[in-house]
């Protein structure tokens, strides 16, 4: 896992495109052990930019919402149109108690990711948890958290990344 210092950047997302976009950026820089939160209200865009993100990374596709089954694994594309070798463990946290009414212990919540064996995955993977905020970030030694933010009068968004310069976007070559 890279050491770089940390950064910030906040991006405006006039439409559900450009939220796919910057997953798609994003995608093109994660490794096997990068770990992605993203958090947000509902309607935020998560499960658009985890798509872009699974695009950016070149994998099976396509990323859906895995709210029903909690997580779902992405290989990468075979063959000449394939990515980046990397493969894709899509998380939402949403029915392990985040999100729903009644603030969950976020102890129990990290318990039951514990229970999938994200850590295993992050060996070769790179994990993409989203409603994780405040309960996966002890999964990897550094992560990027991604917060969206949507307007109530339009689908623009807002997104605020925090975390790896690299991952973030703010690397200097």
């Amino acid at each position: 896992m890279s050491t770089d210092l940390a950064g910030e950047r906040r991006v405006a997302l006039p439409t559900a495109a450009d939220t796919a976009e910057l997953g798609r950026e994003i995608g093109t820089r994660l490794a096997p052990g990068d770990l992605v939160v993203l958090s947000g209200p509902l309607g935020a865009g998560k499960t658009c930019l985890a798509a872009g993100i699974g695009e950016g990374l070149g994998v099976e596709g396509p990323v859906t919402s895995p709210t029903f089954v909690i997580a779902r694994e992405h290989p990468p594309l075979p063959g000449p149109l394939g990515g980046r070798g990397v493969v894709l463990v899509h998380v939402d946290a949403y029915r392990l108690g985040v999100g729903t009414q009644g603030d969950p212990d976020p102890r129990d919540v990290a318990a039951q990711l514990d229970d999938l064996d994200l850590d295993t995955d992050l060996t070769r993977a790179a994990v993409v948890v989203e409603w994780g905020e405040g309960v996966a970030e002890h999964l990897a030694p550094e992560h990027l958290l991604v917060r969206l933010d949507r307007s109530d009068a339009s689908e623009a968004r807002e997104a605020l990344l925090r975390g790896p310069a690299r991952l973030v976007g703010t690397a200097r070559p």
